[in-house]
């Protein structure tokens, strides 16, 4: 008897774990769920789809890198605190009863029609949403206003939009691909360069990684994202710079120009030439040829009250890495 218990324990732990990982969502069935609750929403309140899709992936990438706010779940990352949900005198922070919910003044609402007010039902969490964005109205000037009445921040006003803007374009809300900003079949040499000492125009830290190539060399965009920014600066020469969905900047500087036609608001995608490898900078307009050729990447996060830059060196090997593996 002593020696069937261990093995009767076995079976029971192997079918349990494997149980756990049999209800465990791949990233695809993620991704449809999270655009049929978008849809579903749309239609019960004729809120465009990627207005809340914005909105959504927005509290989703801050509350990945935020230590005051809970980790996202992962269907729905929209975020309301429990005291403005429930009311802030509500006595019952995770209380879920409509009517006690508004008789506090708190802004939770059904969104399923279940009778409950259910801070973790990614439909409530939605419709709620949809009811605040509504009394606005549904054009993208109405859209703004009710982002900045609501978040009171500028830049986060911009990188919604930017989210709303890129699932217009698209039409999904599976953009996850990335590219290496150098396409194959060209020369091309980095190492991790982030936090280096660079000394012309004052003592600072170099935030990037540099990509030496030669002259002309096509720069492409690493991700799904729209211009922030195009123009000359007197470290950066000619750059470019692209928000993502992640609510992650991507800074592309020393450029030898840009691609035909490219603007500010322009809608890219991973693997679009948006320049070239050049040597400009260190200088007023025009200045060239103070250093060997070369790309200077960075990267920016934004976590919805500062922004700060991280080292693109491992995300660079490992697009680098996937490049080579789909080629």
């Amino acid at each position: 008897m002593k020696k069937i218990i261990p093995w009767i324990l076995f079976f029971f732990l192997f079918f349990s774990f494997e149980g756990v990982h049999a209800k465990e969502l791949s990233q695809e069935e993620i991704y449809r769920k999270r655009m049929d609750l978008y849809k579903k929403t749309e239609a019960l309140t004729s809120i465009p789809w990627y207005y809340l899709a914005a909105i959504d992936q927005f509290e989703r990438s801050i509350r990945d890198v935020r230590k005051d706010l809970p980790d996202p779940p992962a269907i729905i990352g929209y975020y309301v605190p429990p005291e403005q949900w429930a009311g802030p005198l509500n006595p019952n922070p995770k209380d879920t009863n409509p009517f006690t919910i508004a008789l506090f003044g708190g802004i939770g609402k059904d969104g399923n029609g279940d009778g409950k007010i259910d801070q973790t039902n990614g439909e409530d969490l939605l419709y709620t949403l949809a009811q605040y964005l509504r009394a606005y109205g549904v054009d993208d000037q109405s859209f703004r206003l009710a982002l900045w009445d609501y978040y009171k921040r500028d830049q986060t006003v911009r990188s919604i939009m930017t989210n709303a803007k890129i699932y217009r374009t698209f039409g999904q809300v599976d953009l996850s691909e990335k590219a290496f900003p150098l396409p194959k079949g060209y020369n091309y040499t980095y190492k991790n360069t982030w936090g280096d000492r660079r000394g012309w125009g004052g003592r600072r830290i170099h935030e990037g990684t540099d990509i030496f190539a030669g002259y002309g060399t096509p720069v492409r965009a690493v991700a799904y994202g729209v211009v922030e920014l195009k123009g000359w600066n007197k470290y950066g020469g000619w750059r470019v710079g692209i928000r993502d969905l992640n609510n992650t900047y991507h800074y592309y500087a020393h450029l030898n120009g840009f691609s035909k036609d490219l603007k500010i608001g322009d809608v890219v995608k991973p693997g679009d030439v948006i320049g070239s490898v050049g040597s400009s900078g260190y200088g007023p307009p025009g200045t060239a040829g103070k250093f060997p050729p070369h790309l200077h990447f960075g990267m920016y996060k934004d976590n919805g009250i500062r922004e700060w830059s991280f080292d693109p060196f491992p995300h660079l090997k490992m697009w680098e890495r996937s490049s080579n593996k789909n080629q």
